[in-house]
């Protein structure tokens, strides 16, 4: 059965894995594993040793702590962290965990390989547009 720390842990090394465009292959080379247990931490089907989580926090460049962000002691979660669900500003629902998607971390990551210029105009428009719809 899965412990909640083990699958929490396993999301936030996805979700670090994929901010930073590594595949389960290269973050498995860069710690000596194969692929396959890369993908059995992030599911939380195998729980990270110590030593194993220090290879992973240093192959993606954060410290051990950054696995451990938003877990509580009951249930996975503390109030006000990650994984929640909080009111907008419309009035409606929409989940703060929205790391949690592929599409969001793509569009991080193509939002910061563009130029600066770019990047900033597209985040004035961005701030615009929200301040119109609410």
């Amino acid at each position: 059965m899965k412990h909640h720390v083990d699958v929490h842990v396993g999301q936030r090394v996805r979700r670090r894995r994929w901010m930073l465009g590594m595949t389960q292959q290269q973050l498995g080379d860069a710690v000596g594993i194969k692929f396959q247990q890369i993908q059995k931490y992030e599911t939380g089907m195998n729980r990270v040793s110590a030593s194993r989580l220090y290879d992973i926090a240093t192959a993606l460049d954060v410290p051990v702590s950054f696995f451990f962000e938003g877990v509580g002691v009951e249930g996975g979660v503390e109030i006000g962290t990650e994984g929640e669900i909080a009111a907008n500003s419309n009035g409606g629902t929409a989940p703060t965990d929205i790391f949690s998607e592929k599409e969001t971390l793509e569009l991080i990551r193509c939002y910061y390989q563009m130029p600066e210029e770019p990047r900033r105009r597209l985040f004035e428009l961005t701030r615009s547009l929200s301040r119109a719809a609410a």
